[in-house]
Formats: structure tokens, C-alpha cells, sequence
């Protein structure tokens, strides 16, 4: 079994999301800060932060001048912080090295700062076309259901993942196939409750099969309430939302609920990089202490 491109092609020409960064003229750079932030993050929440990231930063050398805490204030609270240190990280090897712009080459690409598999073809081929296999969750959830009959992927193979999906890859029109595979996972194909009734594709194995159910264990849901994560956040949005450091008594009134946690908590962001501590004790976002 395989999947049709060409039907699954012309579905997309008609029915792609307008998404700000696959407009003309968004530059490789752009895309390369849209794929960080879409990272287990809805597209909703990333768009307009996304598009202040594009008016205030449009070039790797514009982000490499301002601060990490900048930088980290402008994420708010997108989650997962780092990935916004990684962003600047990579933005001032982009302006030192690479002319201020993002490379087109996958290897040059996963050379850079934070950036791995998935964010360097996606870079090729969203921003410069190249005919690479991309493959996220959602291209994953097509492959195993429309290729091999399987209600859920097993566990994530780098190497098996791209062989399945460049096997695929139409020999014209592969960028475009690419988005279009990653467009039916997320909209039609998705993990809760697909639509088959709507789904372009002439033929699916799964739903030949009977829509089998997932044979495999149940998936593990992630919790947020009560977890470290949510604790980090609300130490760095006191951070975030202050002008310079702060005295660790304002840290601790944001999780009263378990001291232990909240300086665990704490503890990490120092480890990360994310907050600094100042020689008389005080708090601040890194590069502001």
C-alpha cells in the first residue's frame, strides 16, 4: 500500500491552511523560528507570537544582538523556554557564519545550534524545496495508518520513519507533498478522532482492515497541573514579567503548595541555563543578573 500523491496533492492546493509562514515571502530564517515554536505547541498559540518574532527579529543578526532575556521575554509563555535560548543560540552562529540567513543544506543545517533532524528537512524543504522526507507526529499517524494498517505508529526510528516516508516522496512535487502529508495528519487523520469520510486518499489500509484497534500499549497522557513544568513556568513568569532580578522571596510565593518542588523547580532553570542568580542572591532571567 501506498499513498496516492497526486490526490493527496491537489487536496492540499485547495484546502491548505493559510499559515502566516507559508506566505512568499517568509524567508528560510522565519521558517526555521516557526518550526522551533510549533514544536509541541498549537498552532493558534505560536501564530501571533510568531508574527512579532518576524517583525521584531527578521534576520538571525537582529535576534543575535538583543539579550537572551529578551529573547526568553518575548517567548512568554509558549513553553518549553529553551527552545527560545536555542533560537538565539543559533541566530548569532547564523549572522557570524552563514551570511545572516539559514543554510539550505540538511548537514549544514543540523550543524547548527538546536536544530535536529526534523527542524533541518523541514528548513529544506519548506523554505527552499528540496524533495527531503520530513517526518512529525502527524506524518508518522498517516504512514502507519494509510501504509501499513496500524491504528498508532510504534515507537519513534529515525531511520525507519525516513525510509518510509522518502519512499513515498512523488518525483515532482515533493516539498509540496511533504506539507500535504503533514496537513492531513492535522486536520483530517488526527489522533482522537479522525474524519475518513473527508480524507483525499483513494485507499488507506487501516480502513480497509476494519479500522483496527491499537494493539500496543495505551499512550501515557501527559499531566501539567501540579507538575515541576508548571512550577518552572510560574518562577519564570514572575521573571518575565519584572525589569531586573529579584529577591527570592517573591520566587516563593508562587508554589506555596510544596516547598521541596518549588526549589527543585528552581534548581532546573538554573541548571538550563534559563535564570541566573546574582552575587548578592537575586533572581533574574539569563543574561539579566
Amino acid at each position: 500500500m501506498t499513498v496516492d500523491a497526486d490526490a493527496l496533492v491537489s487536496w492540499f492546493d485547495e484546502n491548505a491552511r493559510d499559515l502566516p509562514w507559508r506566505r512568499p515571502a517568509v524567508t528560510a530564517w522565519q521558517i526555521l523560528m516557526s518550526e522551533i515554536m510549533l514544536q509541541q505547541t498549537p498552532v493558534a498559540r505560536v501564530a501571533p507570537i510568531w508574527l512579532d518574532w518576524v517583525a521584531r527579529w527578521p534576520v538571525p543578526s537582529a535576534m543575535a544582538a538583543s539579550s537572551q532575556a529578551e529573547v526568553l521575554r518575548a517567548w512568554g509563555k509558549l513553553g518549553y523556554p529553551r527552545r527560545a535560548l536555542r533560537l538565539h543560540e543559533c541566530s548569532k552562529v547564523l549572522a557570524t557564519q552563514h551570511g545572516d540567513v539559514a543554510p539550505a543544506d540538511v548537514d549544514t543545517l543540523l550543524g547548527l545550534p538546536g536544530i535536529g533532524a526534523y527542524t533541518a528537512r523541514a528548513v529544506a524543504t519548506f523554505a527552499y524545496g528540496q524533495s527531503v522526507p520530513v517526518v512529525d507526529t502527524n506524518v508518522r499517524r498517516v504512514v502507519a495508518r494509510a501504509v501499513h494498517g496500524l491504528a498508532e505508529p510504534g515507537n519513534p526510528s529515525t531511520t525507519r520513519d525516513l525510509a518510509d516516508v522518502r519512499a513515498l516522496l512523488p518525483p515532482n512535487r515533493g516539498a509540496t507533498f511533504s506539507a500535504a502529508l503533514m496537513e492531513l495528519g492535522a486536520v483530517i487523520c488526527t489522533a482522537k478522532k479522525p474524519t475518513c469520510a473527508e480524507c483525499p486518499l483513494p485507499h488507506c489500509a487501516w480502513v480497509e482492515a476494519g479500522k483496527p484497534a491499537h494493539a500496543g500499549p495505551p499512550k501515557k497522557v501527559q499531566k501539567f497541573a501540579g507538575t515541576d513544568r508548571q512550577v518552572r513556568g510560574k518562577l519564570m513568569s514572575v521573571l518575565r514579567d519584572t525589569s531586573g532580578p529579584v529577591e527570592k522571596a517573591r520566587l516563593d510565593l508562587v508554589w506555596t503548595t510544596d516547598a521541596g518542588q518549588r526549589e527543585r523547580a528552581l534548581d532546573s532553570l538554573l541548571a538550563d541555563g534559563l535564570v541566573e542568580q546574582t552575587a548578592e542572591g537575586l533572581f533574574a532571567l539569563a543574561g539579566e543578573g
